[in-house]
């Protein structure tokens, strides 16, 4: 089973964690966050990340996603990546956590893939037309 690491700011990670739980109806095996605090020193934090990755790696491989690309928890990321085996994503969201999950049994490339087009395809203008705006009547 791939495992599935977020990587983010405060409790920004277990916030997606509780709401992955909710619409799914179930907490996934092998899903954790690592909090970045403010103050954290990014080398202290690195060997917890990869104790972390070591937990989660069962051999199927561990997605790890994070939440601002160039920020700490991302780059961070960068440090544990390995080709094929430990991939990053940046930008994570709830859609992009949903779909990874659907496609979680289909190999980590696949699933890398499912979680990008999730996140992106996640993002939608909401254009109410006017009458379904009308109030009233």
């Amino acid at each position: 089973m791939i495992g599935v690491l977020i990587i983010a700011h405060e409790d920004f990670g277990d916030s997606l964690i509780r709401c992955v739980t909710h619409v799914l109806g179930a907490r996934q095996p092998k899903f954790e966050a690592l909090a970045v605090q403010p103050g954290d020193d990014p080398r202290d934090l690195l060997p917890r990340a990869q104790a972390m990755i070591t937990a989660l790696d069962d051999g199927d491989g561990v997605l790890v996603v994070s939440d601002l690309f160039g920020a700490t928890p991302c780059n961070l990321c960068c440090k544990l990546l390995k080709p094929g085996h430990i991939e990053g994503i940046s930008g994570v969201s709830l859609p992009m956590l949903v779909r990874a999950f659907t496609y979680r049994n289909k190999g980590l490339e696949t699933m890398v893939k499912k979680a990008v087009s999730g996140g992106c395809e996640g993002v939608l203008h909401i254009d109410v037309e006017p009458q379904h705006a009308k109030t009233g009547s």
